[in-house]
């Protein structure tokens, strides 16, 4: 394959393009865009994203309940509160590292199915717990499923998406993500906490009705050798109207080229490990700036604030914003690209946490101190505040800054560390890497929301805050040096960029 030199044109590049006749790589384009069945597939794939974003935030308005709780089995002390917190971290670390394996194995789309069966284990545990032992399990299930459908649904997409469209598709994982959350968060002002979970069950068993008439990713399909198959599957996502020919033989072309099994001294070839290390740095600098904790522990933190608004009132705001947040990224991913919204991100969450930590440490502190979850006991706080008054302004600092944290983590750093990781990692590694990437990210997760109790009642609330300010500045650094621009090039040319290492293909 050429090379991708700026102002080459070709079958593969063609950076400045005369007016043609559409091309059939146009046309195929043009149809994936106008056929209903690509975006029926998506949905199904990530309702598994909306039951990940659900079962993660679940212990938000739980854990308050449950410290309220008359039953002695169910009552959670402060240990067992960050337990109940930070447990579905360690199970997603888990559903992660089985990625690795199932999403060669079974594929994309069988693992995403698999996902249902711990996932609707665990959500019935919690409904019927009548002790801390089946919380803890349920929780750890749940967060198996989820680090399963996170590392194989941002691939599923890529694969089945065709360039135009695959920015906006890429952040359909986070955009339901989000929705899941919100929807807990709006159940939560409506039912006990035994009912949530059972409400949990129902995203789940839609999305494996769905799943069930859905293809497979057509490159997995190749890559087995089903050839026939990967055909059928690429038709029925394109439409019937659409000649695939000319995709269908890149996506051939480019698995042929990659039929055997990485090997040690290839993992060691820069356009193997650059994209998967790039990967793997931007999982771990996602979680720690801090969006796990503070999803985790949202109620709690505004508990232990200042709010002229009631702590569960500004979750659900703040799930709203979010939401509002992951749709815009998607409506403008494909047009101001990745990078430019990594910027945007970054620089929004660092001003955010630091008003936070500035407000906690100068500002008003609570007229009764909450400790029900003990984010903080009254002489923890770092300086005397003064006292709140209900109708102060000023208390309204805590939910305008962390409606801005989750608006910039929501337009760029959430949604495009996922479709950055399923569109640069190498064919050959793609299972195995993203399993390994979404196997750090919830491990830090899990090392993060089971200090962050620890760390806030040793020194105080602030310097969490303080901490993840200082991470979104390295964010923007290594946006700006190490980050490839992805928008609008097929997953082939992507490849061929770390191939080669010519970097005006991706400016």
């Amino acid at each position: 394959m050429q090379e991708p030199l700026l102002g080459t044109e070709g079958p593969d590049y063609d950076t400045f393009p005369e007016r043609t006749p559409p091309s059939p790589r146009e046309r195929t384009g043009v149809g994936a865009l106008q056929n209903k069945r690509l975006f029926l597939a998506t949905f199904a794939a990530v309702l598994g994203n909306f039951s990940f974003g659900y079962a993660l935030v679940y212990t938000s308005p739980v854990i308050p309940a449950l410290e309220h709780s008359l039953d002695p089995n169910l009552s959670l002390t402060k240990t067992q509160a960050s337990w109940f917190g930070s447990v579905f971290t360690l199970g997603a670390a888990a559903g992660g590292l089985s990625a690795m394996v199932l999403n060669d194995l079974l594929g994309r789309k069988l693992s995403i199915m698999f996902s249902a069966v711990p996932s609707a284990a665990g959500y019935a545990l919690m409904a019927g717990a009548h002790g801390l032992w089946m919380l803890l399990l349920g929780r750890t299930l749940t967060g198996f499923a989820g680090g399963l459908t996170a590392a194989c649904i941002p691939v599923y997409v890529s694969e089945i998406a065709p360039p135009g469209v695959r920015g906006a598709l890429g952040a359909t994982p986070q955009l339901m993500a989000v929705f899941g959350s919100l929807s807990l968060y709006a159940l939560g002002l409506l039912l006990p906490w035994r009912w949530l979970a059972v409400a949990g069950e129902v995203p789940v068993l839609i999305m494996v009705l769905l799943l069930s008439f859905m293809p497979n990713s057509p490159r997995f399909l190749l890559s087995r050798g089903r050839d026939s198959e990967a055909l059928q599957a690429l038709a029925w996502l394109r439409g019937a109207d659409v000649d695939i020919r000319w995709e269908f033989g890149q996506i051939q072309d480019n698995v042929r080229r990659q039929s055997s099994r990485i090997s040690w001294a290839e993992a060691r070839d820069p356009h193997m490990y650059r994209p998967i290390a790039i990967a793997l740095l931007m999982r771990f600098l996602q979680q720690l700036t801090g969006i796990t904790p503070i999803l985790v522990y949202l109620q709690s933190i505004f508990d232990s604030t200042a709010v002229l608004l009631p702590p569960k009132d500004d979750a659900a705001i703040v799930g709203a914003v979010r939401l509002l947040s992951v749709l815009i990224a998607a409506l403008t991913m494909d047009l101001a690209g990745r990078k430019v919204l990594l910027f945007i991100s970054a620089a929004s969450m660092f001003a955010a946490n630091l008003t936070l930590g500035l407000y906690v440490h100068f500002g008003p502190k609570p007229l009764t101190p909450n400790s029900t979850v003990g984010l903080e006991s009254a002489p923890l706080w770092g300086t005397e505040q003064p006292p709140a008054t209900p109708a102060s302004l000023l208390t309204l600092v805590p939910l305008l800054a962390t409606m801005l944290f989750i608006m910039g983590y929501a337009m760029g750093w959430g949604p495009i560390t996922w479709l950055l990781m399923s569109e640069i990692l190498p064919l050959r590694a793609r299972g195995v890497a993203s399993g390994l990437c979404v196997l750090v990210s919830w491990l830090t997760a899990f090392a993060l929301t089971k200090s962050f109790l620890l760390v806030v009642n040793a020194f105080g609330l602030q310097v969490p805050f303080f901490f993840f300010a200082a991470i979104c500045l390295v964010n923007l650094a290594f946006t700006g040096c190490c980050v490839p621009e992805t928008k609008g090039r097929s997953l082939e040319q992507i490849e061929s960029f770390f191939r080669t290492g010519r970097r005006s293909f991706l400016r």
